[in-house]
Protein backbone atom coordinates (compact mmCIF):
# COMPACT_ATOMS: atom_id res chain seq x y z
CA UNK A 1 0.00 0.00 0.00
CA UNK A 2 1.00 3.78 -0.46
CA UNK A 3 1.55 4.02 3.28
CA UNK A 4 3.87 1.79 3.58
CA UNK A 5 5.65 3.07 0.59
CA UNK A 6 6.00 6.70 2.21
CA UNK A 7 6.37 5.77 5.51
CA UNK A 8 9.79 8.06 6.16
CA UNK A 9 8.09 10.69 3.99
CA UNK A 10 5.21 10.63 6.23
CA UNK A 11 7.01 10.38 9.33
CA UNK A 12 9.42 13.63 8.31
CA UNK A 13 6.04 15.34 7.12
CA UNK A 14 4.51 14.62 10.36
CA UNK A 15 7.27 15.92 12.39
CA UNK A 16 7.28 19.24 10.59
CA UNK A 17 3.29 19.91 11.09
CA UNK A 18 3.67 18.80 14.39
CA UNK A 19 5.90 21.43 14.77
CA UNK A 20 3.03 23.79 13.94
CA UNK A 21 1.59 22.30 17.56
CA UNK A 22 -1.83 21.42 15.40
CA UNK A 23 -3.81 18.29 16.83
CA UNK A 24 -3.50 14.73 15.00
CA UNK A 25 -6.11 12.61 14.34
CA UNK A 26 -6.83 9.90 12.36
CA UNK A 27 -9.58 10.53 9.33
CA UNK A 28 -10.29 8.73 6.39
CA UNK A 29 -7.25 6.31 7.50
CA UNK A 30 -4.96 9.22 6.70
CA UNK A 31 -3.27 11.36 9.36
CA UNK A 32 -5.07 14.73 9.81
CA UNK A 33 -4.14 17.57 11.74
CA UNK A 34 -6.85 20.07 12.97
CA UNK A 35 -7.20 23.16 15.22
CA UNK A 36 -10.11 23.89 17.23
CA UNK A 37 -11.86 20.58 15.77
CA UNK A 38 -11.40 21.94 11.85
CA UNK A 39 -9.15 19.94 9.84
CA UNK A 40 -6.07 21.93 8.41
CA UNK A 41 -4.18 19.44 6.37
CA UNK A 42 -3.86 15.69 6.15
CA UNK A 43 -1.46 13.27 5.06
CA UNK A 44 -1.98 10.87 2.45
CA UNK A 45 -0.04 8.79 -0.17
CA UNK A 46 -0.22 7.40 -3.61
CA UNK A 47 1.63 5.63 -5.71
CA UNK A 48 3.83 8.06 -7.75
CA UNK A 49 4.24 10.71 -4.44
CA UNK A 50 2.83 11.30 -1.23
CA UNK A 51 1.32 14.41 -0.39
CA UNK A 52 -0.25 17.15 2.57
CA UNK A 53 -3.51 17.96 1.49
CA UNK A 54 -4.57 21.45 2.35
CA UNK A 55 -8.29 21.69 2.97
CA UNK A 56 -8.43 24.99 2.40
CA UNK A 57 -5.75 25.28 -0.20
CA UNK A 58 -7.50 26.97 -2.61
CA UNK A 59 -7.47 30.62 -0.80
CA UNK A 60 -3.73 29.81 0.00
CA UNK A 61 -1.33 32.47 -1.61
CA UNK A 62 0.59 29.70 -2.97
CA UNK A 63 4.09 32.49 -3.25
CA UNK A 64 6.17 29.21 -4.92
CA UNK A 65 3.22 28.09 -7.20
CA UNK A 66 3.53 24.78 -5.92
CA UNK A 67 0.15 23.77 -4.32
CA UNK A 68 -1.96 21.43 -6.78
CA UNK A 69 -5.10 21.07 -7.89
CA UNK A 70 -6.08 17.19 -7.90
CA UNK A 71 -8.59 17.50 -10.41
CA UNK A 72 -10.52 20.24 -11.89
CA UNK A 73 -13.64 19.43 -9.57
CA UNK A 74 -11.88 19.81 -6.59
CA UNK A 75 -13.00 22.96 -5.36
CA UNK A 76 -11.24 23.69 -1.93
CA UNK A 77 -8.37 21.27 -1.10
CA UNK A 78 -4.94 21.54 -2.77
CA UNK A 79 -1.88 19.48 -2.12
CA UNK A 80 2.00 19.92 -1.71
CA UNK A 81 3.00 16.73 -3.44
CA UNK A 82 6.46 14.93 -2.50
CA UNK A 83 8.71 12.00 -4.44
CA UNK A 84 11.01 11.36 -1.93
CA UNK A 85 12.74 12.11 1.86
CA UNK A 86 14.87 15.08 -0.12
CA UNK A 87 12.01 16.86 -1.59
CA UNK A 88 10.79 17.35 2.24
CA UNK A 89 13.56 18.33 3.80
CA UNK A 90 14.83 20.40 0.80
CA UNK A 91 12.07 22.41 1.75
CA UNK A 92 10.85 21.98 4.96
CA UNK A 93 10.81 25.55 5.93
CA UNK A 94 8.33 26.32 3.26
CA UNK A 95 6.01 23.41 4.25
CA UNK A 96 6.22 25.07 7.74
CA UNK A 97 5.56 28.80 6.52
CA UNK A 98 2.48 26.78 3.97
CA UNK A 99 0.85 24.92 7.09
CA UNK A 100 0.92 28.10 8.90
CA UNK A 101 -1.01 29.86 6.13
CA UNK A 102 -3.37 27.49 6.63
CA UNK A 103 -4.15 27.61 10.66
CA UNK A 104 -4.02 31.96 9.63
CA UNK A 105 -7.01 31.06 7.68
CA UNK A 106 -8.93 29.00 9.68
CA UNK A 107 -8.53 31.11 12.28
CA UNK A 108 -9.49 34.32 10.48
CA UNK A 109 -12.81 32.57 9.53
CA UNK A 110 -12.19 32.39 5.59
CA UNK A 111 -14.54 30.24 4.20
CA UNK A 112 -14.34 28.31 0.50
CA UNK A 113 -16.92 29.83 -1.97
CA UNK A 114 -18.35 26.35 -3.40
CA UNK A 115 -20.18 26.54 -6.62
CA UNK A 116 -23.98 25.39 -6.30
CA UNK A 117 -25.12 22.46 -7.27
CA UNK A 118 -26.61 24.22 -10.39
CA UNK A 119 -23.17 25.03 -11.40
CA UNK A 120 -22.62 21.38 -12.39
CA UNK A 121 -23.34 19.86 -16.20
CA UNK A 122 -26.49 17.90 -15.58
CA UNK A 123 -26.46 14.88 -18.80
CA UNK A 124 -29.55 14.85 -20.84
CA UNK A 125 -30.09 11.50 -20.43
CA UNK A 126 -30.31 12.28 -16.31
CA UNK A 127 -32.53 15.19 -17.60
CA UNK A 128 -35.05 13.15 -19.36
CA UNK A 129 -35.20 10.67 -16.26
CA UNK A 130 -36.09 13.24 -14.39
CA UNK A 131 -39.07 14.25 -16.01
CA UNK A 132 -39.89 11.58 -16.65
CA UNK A 133 -39.92 10.28 -12.87
CA UNK A 134 -41.40 12.95 -10.77
CA UNK A 135 -40.19 10.51 -7.82
CA UNK A 136 -37.00 10.25 -8.83
CA UNK A 137 -36.75 14.55 -9.13
CA UNK A 138 -38.13 14.71 -5.79
CA UNK A 139 -35.82 11.98 -4.41
CA UNK A 140 -32.76 13.54 -6.20
CA UNK A 141 -33.52 16.98 -5.25
CA UNK A 142 -33.37 15.87 -1.33
CA UNK A 143 -29.81 14.48 -1.24
CA UNK A 144 -27.24 16.93 -0.06
CA UNK A 145 -25.68 18.93 -2.73
CA UNK A 146 -22.39 16.95 -2.68
CA UNK A 147 -24.34 13.76 -3.07
CA UNK A 148 -26.48 15.51 -5.92
CA UNK A 149 -22.44 16.74 -7.23
CA UNK A 150 -21.03 13.34 -7.34
CA UNK A 151 -23.99 11.82 -9.36
CA UNK A 152 -23.60 14.84 -11.52
CA UNK A 153 -19.99 13.95 -12.41
CA UNK A 154 -20.22 10.21 -12.41
CA UNK A 155 -23.09 10.70 -15.38
CA UNK A 156 -21.46 13.63 -17.12
CA UNK A 157 -17.98 12.08 -17.17
CA UNK A 158 -19.05 9.37 -19.58
CA UNK A 159 -18.03 10.35 -23.26
CA UNK A 160 -20.45 8.25 -24.68
CA UNK A 161 -24.47 8.64 -24.98
CA UNK A 162 -25.20 5.08 -24.02
CA UNK A 163 -22.76 5.12 -21.35
CA UNK A 164 -24.54 7.67 -19.48
CA UNK A 165 -28.01 5.96 -19.83
CA UNK A 166 -26.39 2.97 -18.37
CA UNK A 167 -25.19 5.12 -15.45
CA UNK A 168 -28.49 6.47 -15.07
CA UNK A 169 -30.47 3.44 -15.00
CA UNK A 170 -28.31 2.00 -13.00
CA UNK A 171 -27.98 4.83 -10.20
CA UNK A 172 -31.80 5.33 -10.39
CA UNK A 173 -32.62 2.65 -7.27
CA UNK A 174 -29.95 4.37 -4.97
CA UNK A 175 -31.04 7.81 -5.57
CA UNK A 176 -34.73 6.41 -5.26
CA UNK A 177 -33.56 5.28 -1.29
CA UNK A 178 -31.74 8.67 -0.60
CA UNK A 179 -28.25 7.20 -1.09
CA UNK A 180 -24.91 8.55 -2.57
CA UNK A 181 -23.12 7.67 -4.85
CA UNK A 182 -20.69 6.09 -2.84
CA UNK A 183 -23.30 5.26 0.23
Amino acid sequence: MAENKWHEEFEALRKIVLSTHLTEETKWGCACFTWNDQNIVLIHGFKEYCALLFFKGSLMQDPENILVQQTANVQAGRQLRFTGLADIKRQAKIIKAYIEEAIELEKSGAKVEFRKTEDFPMADEFLQKLDEHPALAEAFYALTPGRQRGYLLHFSSAKQAKTRESRVEKCMPQILAGKGLDD
